[in-house]
């Protein structure tokens, strides 16, 4: 069972991004103010739940979240500023666009750039103990696979309707083959070493 607000009745924003492992694409991060008494029973850490669970509680948290937002930074983005500020950056541009200004934030993970003035405390693993984290982690979950399988009936070498762009044997046997999409991140090493002088 995973915990609500830190603080009953102040306005927590939970945050959390995805792909930041991956080879290509976007890194996506989503901002979620949950009420107190909000009911998501099956809620939590994206990464332990199936496909299916997550589409479905994407839906719930959109309807029942006192706000939510979605920010990303591209992979162009990613190679001129590297992984870390543009996760930084995602997660920003996800808080920016809240409806309902946060009194708080609970970032996932145990780094963050500070927003304006507003307070924040870092939680490691935190899309697995709170509530608002879990649930941003599903919607830049959901919101980052719908851009990779989009991006795959584009450049499909790559299987990205599977791997989504984490580095797999599939994505990586693609890029041997076919050289880098135009939406690899290219400051990445995308292969092994030893692989790497066969480009």
């Amino acid at each position: 069972m995973l915990d609500g607000n830190i603080k009953r009745g102040r306005l927590e924003a939970g945050c959390d991004e995805v792909g930041r492992g991956c080879l290509a694409g976007p890194v996506v991060a989503a901002a979620v103010i949950l009420p107190d008494d909000v009911e998501l029973p099956h809620l939590n850490d994206s990464k332990k739940l199936t496909e299916k669970k997550r589409d479905e509680l994407r839906e719930q948290i959109m309807e029942r979240a006192t706000a939510w937002a979605i920010g990303s930074c591209s992979h162009t983005e990613i190679d001129e500023m590297n992984i870390l500020r543009a996760s930084f950056e995602a997660m920003h541009r996800a808080i920016a666009q809240l409806e309902v200004e946060p009194e708080y934030l609970l970032i996932d993970g145990n780094k963050f750039v500070p927003y304006g003035e507003i307070p924040h405390e870092c939680v490691v693993k935190g899309d697995g103990k709170y509530l608002s984290i879990a649930a941003a982690s599903i919607l830049a979950k959901t919101e980052r696979d719908r851009i990779m399988r989009e991006a795959h009936e584009q450049w499909p070498h790559y299987r990205w309707d599977k791997n989504v762009g984490y580095p797999t044997v599939e994505h990586r046997n693609g890029i041997r083959e076919h050289g880098p999409s135009p939406i690899h991140r290219m400051s990445f090493q995308l292969l092994p070493r030893q692989l790497s002088l066969d480009l």
